[in-house]
C-alpha cells in the first residue's frame, strides 16, 4: 500500500470535513422536507407546472400554452408522482415507474425497449425514474435538493427488490448518475419524445453500491415503513397518507 504524504494526508482530513459538512446540511434540510405522493388534484398540477418551469429555465422544451408538462406515462397503473416540500413549498418533483413482466411502460422501454425488455423477460424488477424537476429560485438557495429527491428512487429499489435502476439522461447530466450511483451507461444518445436533446440509457447496480452509497451519503437511508407509505397502494376504503416524513433523520441521531 502506497502511503500519503503530508499534504496529502491533510487534503484527506479536509475533504472529509467538507463531506461531514455537506451530509450535515443535508441532514438539516430533510428535518424541513416532506414528502406526497400524488394521484390528483391540485398537487398534481402543480407537479406538472413546475416541470415546465424547470425545463423551460433550462431550455429542454419548447414554449408550450398551457404551462404545463404531462404525458400518456403519467397515467399507467405502474407509476408513481412525488412532490417534494421544504417548509411547506414545492421546491421539486419526480416521477418513478416499476417495470416488471406485468407493467413495463416507462421513459426507458419507450426508448431503449430492445435493451430493456429482455432485462424484464429475465425475470428482473426495474426503477425508472424520470421526470426530475426543481424550482430554480430554490435550486439556488438549495443545490442540495437533487438528493433529497432522488433519494426516493433508492427507496422504490429497496421496497421493491430491484436489482437494477435504470436512469434516461442527457448526456451532460450524466456525470452526476457516474458519481453518486456509480451508474455505467448501456445505452447511446437516441431521441425522446417532446425534449430538444437526446437521451442515454444508464443502468446502477443497487447491490453492488447499497452499503457504499449509506457510507457517503446516509441520509439515503430510509425505514421500512417510510417505504411503504411511499410505494405501498392503499386498499379499497384507505386513503394514502398526506404527506411523508423522512426517516434519514433517525439514522443521523443514531451516529
Amino acid at each position: 500500500m502506497i502511503g500519503l504524504s503530508g499534504a496529502a494526508r491533510g487534503r484527506s482530513r479536509e475533504e472529509a470535513g467538507q463531506r461531514s459538512g455537506f451530509v450535515n446540511n443535508i441532514f438539516s434540510i430533510l428535518e424541513r422536507t416532506e414528502y406526497r405522493r400524488t394521484d390528483s388534484g391540485e398537487d398534481l398540477e402543480d407537479i406538472y407546472k413546475l416541470r415546465y418551469k424547470s425545463y423551460r429555465t433550462h431550455g429542454i422544451v419548447p414554449e408550450i400554452g398551457a404551462g404545463s408538462i404531462y404525458d400518456d406515462l403519467d397515467e399507467v397503473d405502474n407509476v408513481y408522482r412525488f412532490g417534494v416540500y421544504i417548509d411547506q413549498h414545492l421546491v421539486s418533483t419526480l416521477r418513478i415507474h416499476v417495470l416488471d413482466r406485468s407493467n413495463r411502460p416507462g421513459p426507458s422501454t419507450q426508448a431503449f425497449g430492445d435493451l430493456v425488455h429482455p432485462m424484464i423477460d429475465a425475470g428482473h424488477t426495474l426503477i425508472d425514474p424520470s421526470r426530475f424537476a426543481a424550482d430554480p429560485e430554490w435550486s439556488r438557495a438549495y443545490p442540495q435538493i437533487p438528493y433529497i429527491t432522488l433519494r426516493l428512487a433508492g427507496m422504490a429499489c429497496f421496497f421493491f427488490d430491484a436489482p437494477y435502476c435504470l436512469s434516461t439522461v442527457r448526456d451532460d447530466h450524466a456525470a452526476f448518475y457516474k458519481r453518486i450511483y456509480f451508474s455505467e451507461k448501456i445505452g447511446e444518445a437516441r431521441p425522446y419524445p417532446g425534449v430538444y436533446s437526446k437521451v442515454e440509457l444508464y443502468r446502477a447496480d443497487v447491490s453492488a453500491i447499497r452499503e457504499r452509497s449509506f457510507q457517503r451519503f446516509p441520509f439515503f437511508w430510509s425505514s421500512k415503513v417510510e417505504q411503504r407509505l411511499m410505494f405501498e397502494r392503499p386498499r379499497e376504503g384507505e386513503l394514502a397518507p398526506l404527506t411523508i416524513l423522512p426517516t434519514a433523520k433517525y439514522m443521523n441521531a443514531a451516529a
